[in-house]
């Protein structure tokens, strides 16, 4: 957690200094026009210290360039706010985030979802649910509210079938293969998702286990709109909203929809891992 909020004020502080270099100034100057202490500057580029969003203005004032003060902003609350530790996130278990990411979902107009190992939550079966929520109690240790967090995601689902928002759903062939619970739950689940892919406002892709690795090694993630992106890691939740690197997810996952088969092509893949499980 620690590591991971030092990485981005690092990097907030590298943008800082190529606006400062950019400008034409040094450290010196800049401080001198800030009228702060020299330290600061080195603090902040280096990112030993976190600016504030009124040293934000002052940098983009003194070094002409108020046209990247919304974007340095944005990159800052992110810091501050981004990452939310499971334990912390499910500390009153698992209903409760549930609702929350519901009331995202709700307000999204487009859903992009990529899962290289597990179905994704919209499209699992209550059995296929069980066996991941409790997982995920027994992992984190958080209070068990098992039977609400099942019925709390299979209610999301109903999105599935109201509205007009469009479901783009991208999984590698590995979570065709990803054994949860057992053969049976795994029958029930492939064979929900033949059942989906008929959905008419729903996408749902696979990515073939023998694809050419063409982009970055990346974790699940899920993009809404284009106002942010969730991305689960083992310890923490990351929120992405700066327009920037929303841009980066949105080219990655244009790539592995790219890569992978639709339609009857897919079916073909889930068929044959069904015949296996069989």
């Amino acid at each position: 957690m620690t590591s991971a909020v030092h990485e981005q004020r690092q990097a907030l502080g590298l943008r800082l200094r190529e606006l400062r270099r950019d400008a034409g100034l040094t450290g010196r100057a800049l401080a001198r026009l800030a009228n702060w202490p020299e330290s600061k500057i080195s603090k902040l580029e280096y990112g030993r210290q976190t600016p504030t969003e009124g040293d934000l203005r002052s940098w983009c004032d003194h070094t002409n360039s108020d046209d990247r003060l919304p974007d340095l902003i944005a990159t800052l609350r992110n810091i501050e706010s981004a990452y939310m530790e499971w334990r912390r996130a499910l500390g009153l278990g698992t209903r409760r985030k549930q609702k929350a990411v519901s009331r995202i979902e709700r307000a999204a107009s487009q859903l992009r979802s990529y899962q290289p190992v597990v179905i994704p939550g919209l499209l699992q079966t209550p059995a296929y649910v069980e066996e991941v929520l409790g997982r995920m109690i027994r992992f984190y240790r958080i209070p068990d509210d098992l039977d609400e967090g099942v019925a709390a995601r299979i209610e999301r689902q109903h999105i599935l079938h109201r509205g007009s928002r469009k479901f783009s759903f991208v999984i590698a062939e590995q979570a065709l293969q990803t054994t949860v619970g057992d053969d049976s739950v795994m029958v029930g689940q492939l064979e929900h998702l033949l059942t989906v892919m008929s959905l008419p406002r729903v996408a749902l892709g696979i990515v073939p286990e023998r694809a050419a690795l063409d982009g970055p090694s990346i974790n699940g993630f899920v993009m809404y709109d284009n106002r942010l992106v969730l991305v689960e890691t083992v310890s923490a939740e990351l929120s992405i909203n700066q327009s920037g690197e929303i841009a980066l997810y949105g080219r990655l996952f244009a790539q592995l929809a790219g890569q992978a088969a639709y339609g009857d092509a897919a079916r073909r893949l889930i068929r044959a891992e069904l015949d296996r499980r069989r």
